[in-house]
């Protein structure tokens, strides 16, 4: 039996409108805003993957989504839109519910709503999420919806029908049809029309007076966004991060929904999460270990008190970005941590993202040198054993401060996934018979 649609209610805008909202699961509230300004937000669950996307939002928190007015199960027949709409639907239903603190989440064509949501309510975003999004609209169209606007004053059907397979892609042709058949349904033609008379909203000059904690997500393969684009919303608002995933569809639960969905979870540190496996039951499981510089001699040249507060900086560092690319931490081994990951891509962006971290950090003396293999560990006692590990522990011994040392198999597995490698040659490491494959992994910005 599957599981009952969420029932639709209603809030009255400033201005007169009437908002539809639902709400599905229990725990801190999490709100997506529409992926667009005619998206129904409905839709996606009478498909097995946007359900699966939804409970997974769900999971331990309370789900809030709503429909912008004209659109979806909110009130119809509006051909005039305010330009600051998008902010009163949403602040409506936020005042309805009573939401005292949550979780914003904008995505696709929302960014820019969303930023400047948070920016001017700090005191009521708790996190803020932003995938596959930029903080101007004019980043998030391209050449295909350009072109598409021709065909919009010609064909109504024909262009919404063309404009969901843009958007879904043709290995998705079963959901474009399905989002085609539900904006037909809930929008007109008039609608549509007003809405592209609004002027595009840019939150460029709101990203520095963003202030809650800010999660940037992006596939590697979506052509809009701009990578650019969307790691300068990263770069300039305050306590951010910017996490790149697999995949090249915008749309979120097309695709690796799994990892979206881990990468969500540990940046808003859901309590009631299962525990990361050390390592899979089967398959590949990329290990990293990092280790602290010279840590005996600087114990003896800074004392216990001084090189234990560069411990407690590297720990909070590696933990932190841990969290953010969905790795798990196996243990800690006096001067560094051992920790796992599903995929060699993310140990690569974690990597990059402790090293720019210990760069950027208030402690001169602190550096760290990070090792990174692959391979099937056995899995005992919630740690991870074998030659995959030893040699991961061996590569990392070999590096010097600041450096990120992989295998050939990490190399292998992440080509094309943009990462730079410089070749370290055939290296003789210890405790083990032939010389070894070694890259270093290039993290710096220049």
């Amino acid at each position: 039996m599957g599981v009952m649609e969420p029932s639709v209610q209603y809030a009255q805008t400033k201005d007169g409108v009437s908002i539809a909202y639902w709400t599905y699961g229990a725990g801190p509230p999490i709100l997506p805003l529409p992926s667009a300004n005619i998206s129904p937000t409905r839709r996606a669950w009478g498909t097995d993957e946007g359900r699966a996307w939804y409970e997974g939002l769900a999971n331990g928190r309370t789900l809030i989504r709503y429909d912008n007015r004209g659109f979806g199960d909110s009130e119809h027949g509006i051909t005039a839109f305010p330009d600051d709409y998008q902010l009163l639907d949403l602040e409506t239903v936020v005042d309805r519910l009573g939401l005292e603190r949550f979780a914003l989440f904008g995505y696709i064509f929302t960014g820019p709503v969303a930023i400047a949501y948070a920016a001017r309510h700090p005191d009521r975003v708790s996190h803020l999420i932003l995938w596959c999004t930029s903080a101007r609209e004019a980043d998030l169209s391209n050449v295909a919806d350009q072109a598409l606007e021709g065909l919009r004053r010609a064909n109504f059907d024909l262009y919404i029908e063309t404009m969901a397979l843009v958007a879904f892609g043709w290995s998705q042709a079963d959901q474009a049809r399905n989002y085609a058949q539900a904006l037909k349904e809930s929008l007109s033609p008039e609608a549509l029309e007003a809405l592209g008379q609004q002027p595009l909203l840019d939150s460029t000059e709101l990203l520095s007076e963003v202030r809650a904690p800010t999660l940037v997500l992006l596939r590697r393969g979506v052509r809009t966004p701009t990578a650019d684009a969307a790691r300068n919303v990263a770069a300039h608002i305050p306590n951010s991060r910017f996490v790149t995933l697999d995949g090249d569809s915008a749309i979120p639960y097309v695709g690796d929904v799994g990892a979206v969905l881990a990468a969500i979870d540990a940046f808003l540190g859901k309590s009631n999460a299962e525990p990361a496996a050390p390592a899979a039951a089967s398959g590949m499981v990329t290990i990293l270990f990092t280790d602290i510089e010279d840590s005996t001699s600087l114990t003896q040249r800074l004392g216990d008190a001084k090189a234990q507060e560069l411990v407690r900086a590297h720990n909070s560092i590696v933990r932190e970005a841990l969290r953010a690319h969905a790795g798990s931490e196996i243990k800690h081994t006096g001067d560094g941590i051992m920790s796992s990951f599903a995929t060699a891509s993310a140990a690569l962006e974690c990597a990059i993202t402790i090293q720019r971290a210990v760069s950027a950090s208030e402690e001169p003396a602190l550096a760290v040198h990070i090792g990174i293999n692959a391979g099937e560990p056995v899995a005992e006692e919630d740690d991870l054993f074998g030659t995959s590990v030893q040699l991961a522990r061996r590569i990392c011994d070999h590096a010097e401060g600041a450096e990120i040392l992989a295998s050939n198999v990490v190399r292998e597995i992440a080509a094309g996934k943009g990462f730079l490698f410089s070749d370290r040659g055939m290296t003789a490491l210890r405790g083990f018979e032939d010389p070894v494959q070694v890259w270093e992994v290039r993290w710096r910005e220049s």
